[in-house]
């Protein structure tokens, strides 16, 4: 059962020149990383369709670094048309005036704008110009004092007050004369 030279034969090797062991050696690291290689290239070369993959886009990237808030410098000496009450009312107060949303008091509602005219007019613009309760404050913003003075008097007097429209500042009086000329 055994060989007659003495080896044998279930414990022989299929290696047995000093090259084939060189060969076998190098194979041995070459084929692995030949086969990482070629996956990672398949995985990485494929098509992503799933969730998150636009997050590198420049779409997505420009979103995400776009500035919170934009400084507008305007020219002060600018010549601009100044706006009626109504339209600051219908441009800013009518979001909550209309319909009394945030206790706001609705515009028409005579009952509702009583107590309040009872203050005067200085009181309700100094309100409309500071601020009061859920009203944000509408002094320096987009329209000027005087604007906001018209518009509280628009909704002041369609509430039942007699307030006058307040005089114009000189610059503002002095805007519409050199627009019409």
């Amino acid at each position: 059962m055994s060989d007659p030279q003495g080896h044998d034969a279930q414990h022989e090797s299929l290696i047995k020149t000093p090259k084939q062991l060189i060969w076998t050696v190098i194979a041995s690291f070459v084929v692995p990383i030949t086969v990482i290689v070629l996956l990672v290239n398949y995985v990485a070369a494929g098509d992503h369709t799933g969730a998150g993959t636009q997050a590198l886009s420049e779409e997505a990237v420009a979103q995400r670094i776009q500035p919170v808030g934009v400084v507008m410098l305007k020219d002060a000496s600018a010549v601009t048309a100044v706006r009626t009450g109504e339209q600051v009312y219908t441009a800013q107060c009518s979001t909550c005036h209309a319909a009394g949303l945030a206790n706001a008091p609705k515009f028409g509602d005579e009952a509702a704008w009583a107590p309040r005219i009872k203050t005067g007019f200085d009181a309700l613009l100094h309100s409309a110009l500071k601020g009061k309760g859920a009203m944000a404050a509408q002094g320096g913003g987009e329209f000027s004092d005087f604007e906001v003075g018209r518009a509280v008097v628009y909704m002041a007097n369609k509430g039942g007050a007699k307030f006058d429209e307040p005089k114009a500042p000189a610059s503002a009086a002095s805007a519409p004369a050199s627009a019409a000329k």
